[in-house]
């Protein structure tokens, strides 16, 4: 069905969000341009968990089967004490009879690479190096002015980029900033052995650590740690995270001795920022989509599906209502309560983490908030 508010959108920022939107608004009839401000257009080497909210999410997008191709899919998580010992399974709920895994991993690299593939076979144009200087609004439209001083009219414009926003600091100059959690984030690429059958947590020691599977030969592993905001040399990197796996057993004990023996390239580590934006996420015809209205630290897996999500929902009240103020609105009633669930249980799992809250704690909040993820978007 073609759209009723909008003719011409720009997407600024081309990352999950930004090419989600481009996938779902061209299939009705909508004329995109987008625009990222990375020359080197790409995503970095990290691995995303997916969960089955945004495997399905993925379905609705129509790229679903490249995830099953190119990444994994599964069911469940196993829960594991610091030894590596089983302690129970959580399942990953799904509503009955729904067309995907509950469960799944991919590299950012290969899910960038699935949806450029898409937006570009749907005959989105991308212009890299470039994002916008000044929005400037009527009642008809707003007037763009691009950072290479190049000008564009549309009805709509997304901002789709990022934490770090230039979208939302147009629009919202005194919004909130991001800030550090407390929290550091450290990823490792490594071989999959046949004993990681689907996403698995080592809880009950100083940090969390978990794996998730990318692959049917990958995975990657995660440790969350609290610590005063740091800045380590990546040559440095290696060493790092051995002297944090001291103390785990089994699997992560052979990791860990692999890791003293060299530098290993396949880590990565960053602090963990995020706020909450209150509604609405627009102002006029600008809207905030994905991590520029609702960044979330990684604790629920459900970041890039809360983007993808978006996309979805807009695309489909740009098909129901009439006019853009009336498509804005829709989209908050079925989006802010929803985004929020997310980075408020993340936050409250971050916090759970740091205090070193028994397990039966962690994974009470994890089911709740994945049994609320399961509903319809």
């Amino acid at each position: 069905m073609a759209s009723k508010a909008a003719q011409k959108i720009l997407i600024v920022g081309a990352g999950t969000a930004g090419m989600s939107a481009a996938i779902t608004l061209k299939r009705i009839g909508v004329d995109v341009d987008m625009v990222d401000i990375n020359p080197n257009w790409g995503a970095l080497g990290a691995g995303l968990t997916i969960t089955g909210p945004t495997l399905r999410a993925l379905h609705q997008l129509g790229v679903y089967q490249d995830m099953v191709d190119e990444a994994y899919v599964g069911e469940g998580i196993q829960v594991c004490n610091t030894q590596g010992e089983p302690l129970r399974k959580l399942a990953t709920p799904m509503p009955s009879g729904s067309p995907t895994a509950s469960s799944g991993g991919i590299m950012r690299p290969t899910l960038h690479h699935i949806l450029a593939r898409h937006a570009k076979a749907g005959g989105t144009p991308i212009r890299l190096g470039l994002t916008v200087d000044a929005l400037k609004q009527d009642a008809e439209g707003v007037d763009v002015t691009f950072s290479d001083g190049s000008q564009g009219r549309y009805d709509m414009v997304l901002g789709s980029d990022g934490v770090f926003s230039r979208v939302r600091g147009l629009i919202f100059p005194a919004a909130p900033k991001a800030e550090y959690t407390g929290q550091s984030c450290w990823r490792l690429f490594l071989p999959r052995p046949a004993s990681i059958e689907r996403r698995t947590y080592f809880l009950g020691g100083p940090h969390k650590v978990g794996f998730t599977p990318v692959s049917d030969t990958d995975m990657y592993m995660f440790l969350l740690e609290r610590t005063p905001q740091v800045f380590i040399q990546p040559d440095q990197f290696h060493i790092e995270l051995a002297k944090r796996m001291e103390g785990y057993g089994g699997i992560l004990d052979e990791i860990r001795r692999s890791l003293s023996e060299k530098d290993n390239p396949a880590i990565n580590f960053r602090p963990l920022e995020a706020f909450i934006l209150p509604a609405p996420w627009y102002q006029g015809r600008v809207l905030l989509i994905g991590d520029s209205a609702h960044p979330t630290t990684p604790q629920l897996a459900s970041g890039a599906g809360m983007g993808i999500e978006d996309a979805l929902v807009l695309a489909d009240e740009m098909t129901k209502a009439d006019s853009v103020s009336e498509v804005y609105a829709r989209f908050m009633e079925r989006r802010e309560g929803r985004c929020r669930l997310v980075t408020e249980c993340s936050m409250e799992l971050g916090r759970l983490e740091q205090a070193r809250a028994p397990v039966e704690a962690q994974t009470a909040v994890v089911e709740r908030a994945l049994l609320k993820l399961s509903e319809p978007i």
